[in-house]
């Protein structure tokens, strides 16, 4: 039994699309009709429409289901690939926060803390480590800003190194190297060593990590909760 989530990211993309279809139609429709020379207001409009209709088209390019839940095992779906937590992998999960003591910034992310990294990353893709390091850098810079307000930041902060080495002594190269050094660096800011940024997740950032956090208590009755929930949604 599987649960599938569906990410912020994705909804509305038809809409976004057949809104902005429209739209533009309809302006050259009338602009079409007319002698007189195309107004400024008639740009911005059309221009309006091409920015609605590229949306609509980027958000259909992500996965329909961002997350699948069943008893085992947390499986993140993204267009370049995909990672896994086994149930017994996951510590637990949060919303990470950085900075000092009466100055903390909470991340728009769900934080994760493994037990094991070497089982994640000996699993992880090198194509998705790359696109991900990309992604999430602006989430995890807020967080090194919050440290280094006096602007005296570690080098290997800023720019992971392509070498690894695991605390049980597993050695890692390239982009999983440099992603490792990230989750290392993460963890020593926020005490989590990866993200689920709010755009991925289904429900705000709160909700889903205690909805985590349930699940590995008691995973098969999350997951069957999840699924009806599901069908109550597709059957409104």
């Amino acid at each position: 039994m599987q649960a599938k989530l569906r990410a912020q990211a994705n909804r509305h993309s038809i809409e976004f699309m057949i809104v902005g279809g429209i739209s533009l139609a309809v302006i050259m429709i009338f602009v079409s009709l007319r002698s007189s020379a195309i107004s400024i207001l008639e740009i911005a409009l059309t221009s309006s429409a091409i920015v609605a209709i590229l949306i609509g088209f980027l958000k259909s390019q992500q996965p329909y289901y961002s997350i699948l839940l069943d008893a085992q095992q947390i499986v993140y779906v993204h267009k370049f690939g995909q990672w896994q937590i086994g149930i017994h992998n996951l510590h637990s999960c949060g919303i990470p926060q950085a900075g000092e003591t009466f100055e903390l910034l909470e991340l728009n992310a769900v934080g994760i803390k493994l037990i094991s990294i070497d089982e994640f990353l000996e699993a992880l893709s090198p194509r998705l480590a790359g696109k991900l390091l990309i992604e999430q850098r602006h989430i995890f810079l807020q967080a090194v800003k919050m440290h280094c307000k006096n602007g005296n930041c570690p080098s290997e902060w800023l720019i992971e190194p392509d070498e690894f080495k695991s605390d049980s002594g597993q050695t890692y190269t390239g982009l999983i190297a440099m992603f490792a050094n990230r989750m290392h660096n993460l963890k020593t800011l926020t005490g989590y060593d990866l993200l689920l940024p709010a755009n991925v997740l289904d429900r705000d950032i709160w909700r889903f990590s205690t909805l985590l956090n349930r699940w590995k208590l008691s995973p098969e009755q999350v997951v069957k909760n999840l699924r009806e929930e599901q069908v109550t949604n597709e059957q409104m």
